[in-house]
């Protein structure tokens, strides 16, 4: 059976999300002619090298209202706060899993360690649609450990799948979502 070929799109240029995060968009809300839903935005960053220094480089506060944001960091580190009150430190493997709900203020930096330090940065930020019976609920952070995400051999020796929401073969994903979606790593 043929599958037929919805659409085609470019992704756009990279750009910088406030002085620390250099991107590229591998889709996103602003083309509304792609049928991705539950899916509004996913970003790459990096990977890129950056010196230690003092200076916390990020983005800083801004809002979000009816989405969860899904960063998963492959390399440095990355602080989150909110207003919430929810917050943390993710690094290598490690994930946060931030509601939005009815609304949150937030911002994400270089840790202090990896200013200090330097070295290379490489992330990804998946935003998923709330649905519209949950746009309104209170406002959450997740902050999902490497070692709480299921890795799971697959079949054949094919390789690992890290199982970061959904279910795959019996086992079930770390984090609670709203979405009924599948993120696998």
């Amino acid at each position: 059976d043929m599958k037929q070929i919805l659409a085609t799109h470019h992704a756009p240029s990279p750009h910088w999300v406030g002085d620390g995060f250099p991107v590229r968009s591998l889709f996103s809300y602003a083309d509304r002619k792609l049928p991705l839903s539950p899916f509004l935005l996913l970003d790459y960053a990096g990977p890129a090298q950056f010196q230690a220094g003092d200076h916390r480089r990020g983005v800083g506060e801004h809002p979000h209202r009816g989405f969860e944001t899904v960063t998963i960091v492959y390399d440095g580190e990355v602080e989150h706060r909110d207003s919430s009150g929810g917050g943390g430190i993710i690094g290598p493997g490690d994930v946060q899993w931030m509601t939005a709900g009815g609304g949150i203020v937030h911002e994400e930096f270089h840790s202090d360690a990896f200013t200090r330090r330097g070295g290379q940065l490489e992330m990804v930020q998946l935003w998923v649609d709330l649905p519209a019976t949950d746009k309104l609920t209170p406002a959450r952070y997740q902050a999902i450990l490497n070692a709480q995400i299921p890795d799971i051999a697959l079949p054949d020796e094919a390789g690992r799948l890290r199982l970061i929401a959904g279910e795959y073969d019996g086992y079930q994903g770390a984090a609670e979502t709203f979405s009924p979606v599948q993120v696998w790593d």
